[in-house]
């Protein structure tokens, strides 16, 4: 993992986060309630919305990132947790979580199956999963263009595929698809699912 990456990734996302990021990441992860899991916790910018929750723990695989989202931890409004850990391989027990939330991270796990497959494991029956990620654009021309900016992408962004398409991915497995809205011509999707294990 590239140490600069972790450092800038505020500085990039704030044109986002004043715009359109903010109102969302309020309006999804608002509605997080009792135990919840986020996925890929970053820099903690999801840890202000956090409105409803009992309690939140939070993983992410980069130690740079989890420190630097100590003081959005402190400044919470409910306990978050924080663990060094990859979303393939979680350490928590089955049928722990009530909500499991995660934003703009799919695009950088590197098994994405078997993260899906740790999140069913982890969470309850019936939990609610929501999601805000970006995916392969529907038009022929734009997704191509994600396509072909990819590998450099990767490169420069920590591993991030812009061409993984999040949605596809959870229609082929045991989450059941409640909702889905589009944002930016279909380049970001909020979704919402639950674990009916």
């Amino acid at each position: 993992m590239d140490k600069w990456f972790p450092r800038l990734y505020d500085i990039a996302m704030l044109p986002f986060e004043r715009t359109r990021f903010r109102r969302i990441r309020q309006d999804l992860v608002g509605t997080a309630t009792g135990s919840v899991l986020e996925i890929g916790a970053g820099t903690g910018l999801n840890f202000p919305y956090y409105y409803q929750a009992q309690q939140v723990d939070a993983v992410d695989p980069n130690p740079l990132m989890e420190q630097q989202s100590l003081a959005r931890k402190r400044a919470a409004l409910v306990p978050i947790r924080t663990h060094l850990a990859q979303a393939e391989e979680l350490p928590f027990a089955d049928n722990t979580f009530d909500t499991v939330v995660a934003t703009l991270v799919f695009c950088t796990i590197l098994d994405p199956e078997q993260a899906i497959n740790e999140i069913v494991r982890v969470s309850k029956p019936n939990a609610r999963i929501l999601l805000f990620e970006h995916v392969r654009m529907k038009q022929t021309l734009l997704g191509k263009a994600q396509d072909w900016l990819t590998p450099v992408w990767k490169k420069i962004c920590d591993g991030c595929h812009l061409n993984r398409d999040t949605l596809v991915l959870l229609k082929q497995t045991d989450l059941s698809l409640k909702h889905v809205d589009s944002y930016f011509d279909g380049l970001f999707l909020v979704m919402e699912a639950t674990n009916e294990k």
